[in-house]
């Protein structure tokens, strides 16, 4: 029994040393014990970093995704390329636009001029042009300020482009505008006076039309009156020099203008803020004529932020801020851009359009007939009006009293084309324009949604190929506790046998025949 004893205090290890069975060690948990997220991440129990990397890409691209598509992000960048500050690229573009800006002037030539002033006939016009200057603008004196606005000044420089003009040399019969303007403010002198200025103007030998070259007549030619006029009149009413009609577009203008940059509210952007130091005309009493809240023609503020169809505009010529009202969409070069034009009452009389009761002045019999639009006060007390071509949308009367006119909608009316849409771009400002306008309304939601789904398949790529390893080693390890349990059976099996056998074998020697043993015959039995 003591053989049998010890032998059944043999360990495990030694069972299994003597059975050919390897030592029993820590095996990887099943997957019924593992996690999702440890799944997703590990395999055979360590990380796999390749698949983390591609599940914090998909979650990424994911996020990104939703994050973009809820947040305006785009109009955040265009408006702060916008946004009027040194260095940004609207700023390039308002300091110097690089754009190539023609002013094509059309003239009138009285044809008949003796026959209006002796004959009583109708005033023969005829339409001669266009003469055509190249205009290079720059904004000079800029200050910045505080408060959001910046301060500066206009550099125009006009050139004369002749092949796409008239010969500049051409000679037009034109009204004596100097000479108009003397005798419609010698009205109110004293009937004396009157007379003997009618004297001298005669002596003078001063006619009510003149005749000179379209050059002069738009850049400027010397008359008596208006050197007369410079050298006495007061600072505030003094002419220039020489009479020209854009005379005073040459060179660094006079006005200083003050206009938001966008930092305060974009609702105002490039809206004025003072003009010439004043937060208003003064060439009107009241408002809304002497209100400047307009754009001086460089920026306009966003629709999306103003949520309005209306703009204003302010036109030096017309001594006024105009209206234009949005009229829908139109694509030039690519380029979307809104149509904007002025209501069709904006030169009506009182009556129909009651805002327009303060540019009659305080008598309201001066108040012009429709279509015209009374500058006088802006053009040194010249007896001046202003009107669409050929009388376009005025009084029929007008049409009635002159020959030579006919206004017609596709030549005539005026139009605005906002955000800009011009050929005159240079190619890298209209680069820009389409890639914030046109492009990026387009790719925006794909970059968005695209991000989101890319970021599904990527997480769900990763999901199925994961499940396919779970299956596959699912079934790997049934497939090896199957074999197992075979193999096992035949061990154990063989192993009893052996015990057997061994068990047998110990107890035959351990048979005591001898009937005085001798005491180191029990190790022998070992």
């Amino acid at each position: 029994m003591g053989l049998h004893k010890q032998y059944l205090k043999v360990g495990q290890s030694a069972k299994n040393r003597l059975f050919g069975v390897k030592p029993w060690r820590k095996t990887p948990a099943s997957p019924e014990g593992t996690s999702a997220v440890q799944m997703l991440i590990s395999e055979q129990g360590k990380v796999n970093h390749g698949r983390l990397a591609v599940i914090v890409v998909g979650l990424f691209t994911l996020a990104m995704g939703i994050i973009l598509s809820s947040i305006p992000w785009l109009d955040y960048i265009i408006l702060k390329n916008l946004r009027l500050v040194n260095g940004s690229l609207s700023y390039h573009y308002w300091q110097r636009p690089g754009v190539i800006r023609l002013t094509k002037v059309y003239i009138y030539n009285v044809t008949n001029p003796d026959g209006f002033l002796n004959n009583g006939e109708k005033p023969k016009l005829t339409e001669i042009g266009p003469f055509v200057y190249r205009e290079d603008m720059e904004k000079v004196n800029i200050k910045f300020h505080d408060n959001g606005t910046v301060t500066f000044q206009h550099n125009k420089i006009l050139q004369f482009v002749p092949e796409l003009s008239l010969d500049k040399n051409s000679r037009v019969i034109v009204p004596n505008i100097p000479l108009l303007t003397l005798t419609t403010q010698s009205n109110s002198l004293p009937r004396l006076v009157r007379m003997t200025l009618s004297i001298m103007l005669r002596a003078m030998g001063l006619e009510p039309f003149v005749n000179v070259t379209a050059e002069e007549f738009i850049f400027g030619y010397d008359d008596t009156l208006v050197s007369l006029a410079h050298k006495f009149f007061p600072k505030h009413r003094r002419p220039l020099s020489r009479m020209g009609l854009l005379l005073g577009r040459n060179g660094t203008l006079n006005e200083v203008s003050t206009i938001y940059t966008g930092h305060t509210a974009m609702e105002e952007f490039g809206y004025m803020d003072k003009l010439n130091g004043l937060d208003h005309l003064p060439y009107w009493p009241d408002s809304p004529c002497n209100n400047i809240r307009a754009s001086e023609g460089s920026f306009f503020p966003p629709r999306k932020y103003t949520h309005s169809d209306v703009v204003h505009v302010y036109d030096k010529d017309l001594c006024r801020i105009i209206p234009l009202h949005f009229r829908g969409m139109t694509t030039k070069n690519g380029i979307e851009a809104g149509i904007y034009t002025p209501p069709e009452d904006i030169f009506d009389l009182p009556e129909r359009q009651p805002d327009n009761k303060c540019y009659c002045g305080e008598n309201d019999k001066t108040c012009p007939a429709k279509g015209l639009q009374n500058i006088a006060p802006c053009q040194f007390g010249a007896p001046a009006y202003l009107s669409f071509p050929h009388f376009y949308q005025a009084d029929p009367a007008l049409l009635e009293a002159v020959e030579g006119l006919k206004p017609e909608k596709e030549k005539h009316q005026t139009y605005f084309l906002i955000q800009p849409g011009i050929t005159e771009l240079t190619p890298s400002i209209r680069h820009w324009v389409y890639l914030a306008t046109t492009v990026a309304e387009v790719s925006a939601p794909i970059f968005e949604y695209g991000s989101i789904v890319s970021g599904i398949l990527i997480l769900v790529g990763v999901f199925i190929k994961t499940y396919k390893n779970v299956v596959f080693t699912k079934e790997a390890l049934e497939k090896g506790k199957e074999t197992l349990r075979r193999g096992s059976s035949f061990i154990i099996n063989g192993q009893h046998r052996l015990l057997i056998i061994r068990d047998s074998y110990s107890l035959l020697n351990n048979v005591n025949t001898d009937p005085d043993p001798d005491p180191d015959d029990e190790d022998d039995g070992v």
